[in-house]
């Protein structure tokens, strides 16, 4: 039988692509593996998904870029689960690894290059990740997003790769209650911060609500079951799974984060869109850059979070609103969407290519 290991977490950007795979892996037949942390995001992703996958848990540890105590600790972290990932390969002996990066997919990527197996990497920001810039080193070939990417050897750009379906005009019964309560009068503006949430939109939210429901229908996507509440012009939810799309196309103007992930999505809808990405002080600023290139591609506005207000927020989405037909315009002439499909067999042919 064909084996395959994937790997990837850390973060729901890290597993997202995977899950998309896994059903057409398993209907090509292919036995699925995957190596991850078990106390990780990875772990419950797989656990909730209910397909078929094995999954192999592996000690890892956190790559950082500045000076800590905790980086020599988690050397011996890292060669541990690259040993534990060494012994999976050689029990497993898959044909190949694909991996969607994230700290935990270094120790199989450097794994796979030991044990002989090929490695195909995916990756989404416009800028290299740390655990990707180490594992391009051990790659046979990597795909990614954005077109910037492409000078590197071994790099293939394909555009994203997005969850998105086929818009449908049913209304799904669980939205009803919500549109009961909201003013078809009223714009409605969603707010979305990845799978964990953003605080700095909840608090917003949470401390001007009375003022932004009398402008707009608010839709919340916190992260925090502690915030859920369903009143007039305002439904706010910790998590959401089959709304998350109807939820979507719901909203006539999306802030968002700048996670590779969500934006391709709301270009892939054609959904007008704020990006507050999340800033140097508390990531690499790699979503500084996909917010400043979609920005520049004509798709969205970008407001940097200490800028955050309600009135900026009002300018922001009047401005969106007024220029709506160029916007929406310009995200469907864009040629940046791959469909899974088309990505699945490129995988495939790429596979096959190896293998012979």
């Amino acid at each position: 039988m064909k084996k395959i290991l994937l790997t990837g977490g850390g973060t729901v950007g890290h597993v997202t692509l995977n899950l998309l795979l896994i059903p057409r892996l398993i209907d090509d037949g292919w036995e699925v593996h995957y190596i991850g942390d078990k106390r990780g995001i990875e772990y419950q992703q797989i656990q909730q998904s209910g397909y078929p996958v094995t999954f192999h848990g592996i000690s890892t540890g956190k790559l950082r870029r500045y000076f800590s105590w905790e980086n020599v600790k988690d050397v011996f972290k890292v060669g541990w689960g690259v040993l534990q990932s060494l012994f999976i390969m050689l029990r497993v002996r898959p044909q190949v690894l694909f991996s969607k990066g994230g700290f935990v997919s270094v120790p199989p990527v450097i794994a796979a290059r030991v044990a002989g197996v090929p490695v195909f990497i995916h990756e989404s920001d416009l800028s290299m990740g740390l655990a990707n810039k180490i594992a391009y080193k051990f790659a046979t070939k990597m795909y990614t997003t954005f077109e910037q990417a492409e000078s590197l050897a071994r790099v293939k750009h394909i555009g994203a790769v997005t969850k998105v379906s086929e818009k449908t005009d049913k209304t799904p019964d669980e939205l009803r209650p919500i549109l009961a309560n909201f003013d078809d009068q009223l714009p409605t503006l969603l707010f979305v911060g990845g799978s964990g949430g953003a605080k700095v939109f909840n608090d917003l939210i949470s401390e001007h609500k009375l003022v932004l429901t009398q402008s707009y229908n608010i839709i919340n996507l916190t992260g925090d079951e502690s915030l859920e509440e369903l009143s007039q012009n305002l439904y706010r939810v910790g998590y959401v799974t089959s709304l998350y799309q109807p939820l979507m196309e719901l909203a006539d103007v999306v802030v968002t984060r700048g996670g590779s992930n969500t934006i391709f999505e709301l270009l892939a809808m054609q959904k007008l869109h704020l990006i507050v990405p999340l800033g140097k002080k508390a990531s690499r600023g790699d979503q500084l850059e996909n917010a400043a290139y979609f920005e520049k591609k004509g798709y969205a506005l970008t407001l940097p979070e200490e800028e955050l207000t309600v009135a900026s927020l009002n300018a922001m989405v009047t401005q969106l609103l007024s220029q709506r037909e160029v916007y929406e315009t310009t995200m469907r002439q864009s040629q940046e969407i791959q469909t899974l499909d088309s990505f699945y067999q490129l995988l495939m042919a790429d596979i096959e290519t190896i293998k012979k």
